[in-house]
């Protein structure tokens, strides 16, 4: 058996920025190599860079040094047109405030990004998401008239309809109580799993971490594998 492809990696890695006339090295030469299909998580205490990083990786933010490849593409290369169109091919996010459109109700919520991608059938593939995740009653329902995590239910249904290359997990849990993150959790990997959905999980948590093939600590900007 042929092993896993690299699908994200970095080289030199390094991010600074400019505040009160000082500069800043947040990161400097991150080395980073994740395979297709492998589940992550960068830990590291508050104000670390973590979700600095995560932007990075994604292609939301550009680093001030060095390389970023997802699936063999430079993502430091590109504009930022055509980075958003390769994120929204290859990658999903499920963020700890959920970010659900709160004028659009469930089903809609899932299939706006399949209709940005003028896929077929968007709504139907919206609505088969929600039912796998335990919503096929609450499609028509809005996120205010949703528990926080129903609405994380709906972030993790719109996150695997897209049949990502790469999945982001900022904090999924940070703002459910213990039994629902629980619940949340267990449904991400599962889901994660069947997919083959590489996933790169941002956590100050160990337990959730646990749960990953690998843990990296971001520290005094560097990676270290624990």
């Amino acid at each position: 058996m042929n092993a896993p492809a690299t699908v994200l990696e970095t080289q030199n890695l390094a991010k600074s920025f400019r505040s009160a006339g000082r500069e800043f090295e947040l990161f400097k030469s991150l080395n980073l190599s994740v395979k297709s299909g492998e589940t992550l998580a960068i830990v590291g205490k508050s104000g670390a860079g973590k979700s600095t990083l995560l932007s990075l990786l994604a292609g939301l933010d550009v680093p001030t040094s060095g390389s970023i490849s997802l699936d063999g593409q430079r993502l430091d290369t590109l504009d930022d047109a055509t980075r958003a169109k390769l994120r929204s091919e290859q990658i999903a996010f499920i963020f700890q405030s959920f970010h659900l459109l709160p004028e659009l109700d469930a089903q809609a919520n899932v299939a706006l990004p399949l209709e940005i991608r003028n896929e077929p059938n968007a709504m139907q593939k919206a609505a088969d998401w929600l039912i796998r995740v335990g919503l096929g009653e609450r499609l028509d329902h809005t996120p205010s008239q949703l528990s926080g995590g129903e609405q994380q239910r709906v972030a993790i249904a719109r996150a695997f309809a897209g049949e990502p290359k790469v999945l982001f997990a900022d904090e999924p849990t940070g703002n459910l109580d213990e039994e629902t993150g629980n619940q949340i959790v267990d449904q991400l990997f599962a889901f994660n799993e069947q997919q083959g959905t590489t996933l790169i999980l941002i956590t100050h948590d160990p337990e959730l971490a646990a749960r990953c093939q690998r843990r990296i600590l971001l520290v005094n900007g560097t990676l270290e594998e624990r």
